[in-house]
């Protein structure tokens, strides 16, 4: 109960009267089943000393295998530093091995998105959200594909149509992922955007840009496409 309160940033004063049985956050005082006599700021770290030596064996492990697909992203959370409160990019890798298992591969923590951080668990494919830090890392750092994540590419597209325009023209896009190949996806995605050219030319080209990135899924096997086309795995994790 102490470990679980910890992780989720719960304070001190707050642990203690959990354990006393007290109020917490102005809620009515819990019965006498909580019976405990409170703890200190050195018994809440003795006891959490387990959480961080499993934490450092899980960063510090090897990684075995092949693991061909990889997803990498950040989110941004709020922790303490030197008495204040800020916000820091953690980014968080989860790959996938040949024979379909999911794991985490790897975490980080920096200041921000920097590209220094897109360097290590890179193997065959890397789906993103687009940041440009660790598109940039990828190409440096291994000869793979980088998936565009589609589900962040659609999002921006009601920014160039507005929202009632988004009903029309993002059904049109994604004709394109309804194709059987890679070759065709990318024939209907061209097709699009030469019909969207004369009157959404932003869009025109934001498609012309991001046509290799977006179908870069397509070139994969079939049963494996559903799962690769999107961040939507990271989002969860992090969810």
């Amino acid at each position: 109960m102490i470990q679980e309160a910890y992780i989720q940033s719960i304070s001190i004063r707050s642990v203690n009267n959990l354990v006393q049985g007290g109020p917490h956050r102005g809620r009515p005082r819990w019965g006498p089943a909580k019976g405990g006599t409170g703890v200190s700021k050195s018994q809440v770290s003795r006891l959490c000393e387990e959480i961080d030596e499993r934490i450092g064996a899980f960063l510090e492990g090897s990684i075995e295998g092949e693991w061909p697909y990889l997803w990498i992203g950040t989110t941004y959370v709020k922790v303490r530093q030197d008495g204040r409160i800020v916000s820091v990019a953690v980014i968080v890798a989860i790959g996938v091995n040949t024979d379909g298992r999911r794991e985490v591969l790897g975490r980080d923590v920096g200041p921000s998105e920097a590209e220094t951080f897109w360097t290590a668990f890179l193997r065959k494919l890397v789906i993103s959200d687009g940041h440009e830090g660790s598109k940039a890392s990828v190409a440096k750092v291994i000869n793979a594909t980088w998936q565009r994540c589609r589900v962040h590419f659609m999002r921006n597209v009601p920014a160039h149509v507005g929202n009632s325009g988004r009903h029309v023209v993002s059904p049109f896009i994604a004709t394109a992922f309804a194709q059987d190949d890679a070759e065709a996806a990318r024939v209907q995605w061209r097709k699009v955007a030469d019909q969207l050219r004369p009157k959404v030319p932003k869009l025109a080209a934001l498609m012309d840009a991001a046509e290799l990135d977006v179908l870069a899924y397509m070139g994969f096997p079939a049963a494996h496409r559903l799962k690769l086309h999107s961040t939507n795995p990271l989002e969860r994790l992090n969810g």
